[in-house]
């Protein structure tokens, strides 16, 4: 029977059928298709429907997501090994992780409405800061193995050691983050030695610095304080990977000499995920705060003295100093940091000292069973975890019948198993582990809180914390989910999220989060599995992974797909490693010239570097496209070195460049590999592919085009296809065999095997409600919004539109040329963003990739009255520049200058400015209806930046304001 179903595309894609008809006449096409036909070039048109499988609704999309998870056993994880269950508060699952007020919103480079999310990270900041004992610390990273790399990056950029340089790592790290360390110390050609730190000679060779983990990988705590003086005579710096929890009881790394700190705050109510999203954590020394990677919160004062946050220093580094950067990462973990340091604030100091004690005892209870049943301990102090020395005929047999009471333990040797106690643990819990480990034996034990010890720890007396940590107000006030509720709520109504307008921002794709595609995430079927429990226990991700990457290889037109790179700058880096492999493999190594547009991506060229490579910069013509000539110039000028071409497609420019599928064929000409960056597929999916184009290799935005949401920050993935003749160099990994060998692999880029798996159902529920018709469609809506708006700034003369490609028409984003208005009317770009705000709006991407501009965004899930609405403010705010040019507005003192206004401005018992109150916050109709309100005026970021504040600052400069 021919039912009509409920199609999932209808609720993605805003604008309705007649409002395309009507997008249409606009632009002078008769239809869609003909339209489509005149923006993207014939010769990579993808001329046969996609191979992906027929739109579900959403309700089937749930049963078969469900039917999933309940084929992922979760299993007791004891494995540790930085990861921990734990408790999320409800409080905060609810009102953060499954908010959308939270998960919606962009990273705050709009600071004037990101005040809430910015409190929240500094919030985290400060917390990191307290239990590492040091002067800074970044807003996250994206997981313990690559801010372990970060940290050996910065070590490098202020060594002051020549020639070939050497790291040592201690052998008691994590395994995955002794492999991701290793990649990226062989991509910059250092030596990295892995060995017992106690007999390393810190005078041998040119040694930048250490890695240490603090307790040990497998529960041992160690005094290191003589090694970090062994090291800082030798001009090394010590990095040290830790435990936020344990520091709660343990001396912080700051204190005894360590320089930088880094780890995983997971624990602190991030569900485990199979791995991901969670947020690392970076903190160092004031006097490395210019080396610092990532994001930086800072406190500074707006126009009107009030204290204001803003990020801080290299704010977007990547695309200020390109090949210079110290970085590539330009991403966070902010959902998941916030929920980390809402767990803080929660908990407060106390609350979490009292989980570590309980924690504590538990571990305690359980070494007291242990050794009462003949076994001995591998090291007499630990926090969570216990190294238990067992016979060799006996370790199988613990582990087979732990294996039946559903626990998961971890193998350290033939004769050694590791347990990592977390706060999950019950009484109930730990009888079963000491059944395990008693039945072998034939006999019966019954566990009992231990004894006190001398401190009530097993932890040296010396290295016992004694200085306190969150004594910040935040910290120690909204322990009841009252106070705790109103907090999240305060702090989410400061910040503009998709929930409450359009985000028009280019080279974002902030499109829809549908709440069908978030609901899993909070499954314990797809959250509660340990990323190293066996592979048995998760065959429901397994089938999830293979159709992903099935599908993805199938949109892109490659091979095979890696799912390892969780975000999109760790995307171009693996993509990049996995190029350098193949030539490796080839006996050509000396490979490492990467051409690269001047239009790119700014982290396009810090990849590249971070990669072991050689920018060489390829022009760019007049109309923004790459200029073929000089790409072959250079192309055969580096012929004997040429090892990738990094592009953007459509380019940063907005543009399908009709040259892509020459440009391809001249570089593998001259012997390179072209790596395309997919930041925008939104431009691409049904209507073309790059592995037809002639591209190797790409990343993949997940949280661009395929609908994970930003999170104000991250999460993010940015997995990577690649052609056929470069599978053998997808990533690999230390722990989970992942099908690919590591001889020919390119290393390891995640911590996680498949980088951040529990937001990989939303990318699913995606392509299979929307169906290969529904994604096609999306696509062709996202390119008619974005040529619609360009179209209604265009007529009148309104604003110029700077660049098009064939036909005058623009791909899924237009820029927008403001520069005029310098010299006209004294006004930049930035005013007329921050006048934007006023309108209710955030405002697009500023002065990237070109300064002075605007770059927009609309995406397919606008509807046509929100795009009215935004290109109705920009013409007001046209007609406002357009008074000051006629001087019927003050040059310098007007509604641009001043903008944003708050309401504490508008409701100031003065009024000076030459413009009536309500024509500066209520501009239209609409913002009269509803609009987010910026709490503070103009940030000065100099001010904060000359007077760098990254932590909370005292209740005394709230107070003074």
């Amino acid at each position: 029977m021919d039912i009509e179903r409920d199609l999932f595309q209808d609720r993605h894609i805003g604008p309705s059928p007649e409002d395309q008809g009507a997008m249409l006449q606009a632009l002078g096409y008769d239809s869609l298709d003909a339209f489509i036909d005149a923006v993207v070039p014939a010769d990579i048109r993808l001329r046969q429907p996609l191979r992906t499988p027929e739109a579900r609704t959403e309700q089937e999309a749930l049963e078969a997501l469900r039917l999933l998870a309940a084929q992922n056993q979760v299993f007791r994880s004891y494995l540790g090994m930085g990861y921990h269950d734990c408790f999320t508060p409800t409080v905060i699952q609810r009102n953060v992780l499954e908010n959308p007020g939270w998960y919606t919103a962009y990273t705050p480079y709009q600071a004037e409405i990101a005040q809430g999310r910015l409190e929240a990270l500094l919030n985290f900041q400060t917390m990191v800061s307290d239990l590492t004992g040091l002067e800074i610390a970044n807003a996250s990273l994206l997981d313990e193995g690559t801010a372990a790399a970060e940290a050996m990056h910065l070590t490098e950029a202020v060594s002051k050691h020549d020639g070939k340089l050497a790291y040592l790592i201690d052998a008691n790290c994590h395994p995955q983050t002794i492999a991701v360390v290793r990649t990226r110390a062989a991509a910059r050609g250092i030596d990295v030695v892995v060995t017992d730190p106690g007999a390393f000679d810190f005078q041998q060779g040119n040694v930048i610095g250490a890695l240490l983990q603090y307790p040990a990988t497998d529960g041992a705590i160690r005094d290191y304080g003589p090694l970090c003086g062994a090291a800082h005579a030798a001009g090394a710096l010590v990095t040290v990977a830790t435990d936020l929890l344990a520091l709660t009881l343990l001396t912080p790394p700051g204190e005894w000499g360590a320089d930088i700190a880094v780890g995983n705050s997971q624990r602190f109510g991030v569900p485990l995920g199979y791995g991901g999203p969670h947020a690392a954590f970076f903190a160092t020394r004031d006097e490395f705060k210019r080396h610092l990677p990532g994001r930086i919160i800072g406190v500074s004062k707006d126009r009107a003295g009030r204290t204001a946050l803003r990020m801080a220093l290299q704010t977007r580094e990547q695309h200020i100093r390109r090949e210079k950067a110290t970085s590539n990462v330009c991403t966070a973990q902010v959902l998941l940091a916030v929920v980390a340091a809402m767990y803080a604030v929660y908990h407060g100091p106390e609350g979490l000292r009292r989980i570590a004690r309980r924690v504590h005892a538990y571990t305690r209870s359980l070494a007291a069973a242990l050794e009462k049943l003949g076994y001995s301990l591998a090291y007499p102090h630990f926090f969570d975890t216990l190294a238990v020395e067992v016979p060799a005929d006996v370790l199988p047999r613990v582990m087979d019948v732990a294996r039946v009471k559903q626990i998961n333990l971890r193998t350290l040797s033939q004769t050694r198993i590791g347990v990592a106690f977390d706060e999950t643990v019950t009484d109930d819990d730990l009888t079963d582990v000491v059944a395990a480990f008693a039945a072998p034996l034939g006999r019966e034990v019954r566990a009992q809180h231990a004894a006190p010890l001398h401190n009530g720890l097993a932890i040296p007396e010396s290295l016992t914390r004694t200085t306190p940590f969150c004594t910040h107000p935040v910290f120690n006030t909204h322990h009841s989910e009252t106070e705790m509720l109103r907090y999240l709520k305060k702090l989410e109504d400061r910040d503009l999220s998709l929930t409450a307008a359009m985000i028009p921002l280019g080279s974002c794709t902030m499109k829809l989060n549908a709440t069908t595609e978030m609901i899993p995430i909070t499954w314990r079927g797809f959250n509660g599995l340990h990323p190293f429990a066996p592979r048995s226990q998760a065959q429901g991700y397994a089938t999830l992974f293979r159709q992903l990457e099935e599908w993805l290889a199938e949109i892109t037109g490659f091979a095979r797909v890696s799912l390892q790179p969780n975000a999109g700058s760790q995307g171009e880096f693996a993509g990049l490693l996995v190029i350098r492999a193949y030539h490796r493999h080839r006996g050509e190594a000396h490979r490492i010239t990467c051409l690269i547009p001047q239009s790119a991506h700014g982290t396009n060229p810090a990849s590249a570097v971070m990669a072991g490579m050689t920018v060489v910069v390829v022009k760019t013509d007049a109309q923004g496209n790459i200029d073929v000539a000089d790409l072959e110039a250079k192309a055969k000028e580096h012929q004997a070195t040429l090892g990738a071409l990094m592009v953007t497609y459509p380019s940063t420019h907005g543009v399908f460049e009709a040259s892509i599928k020459k440009v391809c064929r001249i570089v593998h000409q001259y012997g390179g590999q072209v790596y395309m960056d997919g930041a925008n597929m939104n431009a691409q999916v049904g209507l073309c592919r790059p592995g037809d184009m002639g591209a190797d290799v790409c990343h993949l935005n997940l949280h661009k085009t395929f609908c994970i949401p930003h999170g104000g920050g991250g999460p993010g993935m940015g997995p990577i296809g690649v052609a056929e003749h470069l599978v053998p160099h997808l990533p690999t990994h230390p722990v989970v065999d992942v099908g690919i060998p590591l001889g020919e692999s390119a290393g390891t880029v995640s911590a996680g095997p498949w980088g951040s798996p529990s937001i990989l159902p939303i990318s699913w529920a995606y392509i299979a409600m929307m169906g290969r018709d529904g994604l096609t469609l999306a696509t062709k809506v996202a390119i008619l919004n974005a040529n619609y708006i360009a179209k209604r700034l265009q007529d009148g003369g309104h604003y110029e539109l700077l660049y098009a490609g064939q036909h005058g028409l623009v791909a899924h984003e237009c820029i927008i040329d403001m520069r005029p208005f310098k010299s006209s009317a004294g006004v930049d770009v930035e005013d007329i963003a921050k006048r934007l705000i006023d309108y209710g709006f955030h405002p697009p991407t500023v002065s990237f990739p070109v300064a002075g501009t605007l770059m927009v965004e609309p995406t397919e899930s606008e509807p046509k009255m929100e795009l009215d609405r935004f290109v109705d403010a920009l013409i007001a705010i046209r007609g406002e520049i357009r008074e000051i040019e006629t001087g019927e507005a003050d040059r310098d003192n007007n509604l641009l200058k001043h903008a944003p206004h708050p309401l504490a401005d508008l409701l100031s018992d003065t009024w000076d400015r030459p413009y009536a109150r309500d024509r500066a916050g209520f501009p239209t109709a609409a913002t009269r209806d509803h609009k987010v309100w910026p709490p503070v005026s103009r940030i000065d970021a100099a001010y904060g930046d000359r007077n760098l504040v990254c932590t909370c600052p005292p209740v005394e400069a709230y107070a003074e304001v």
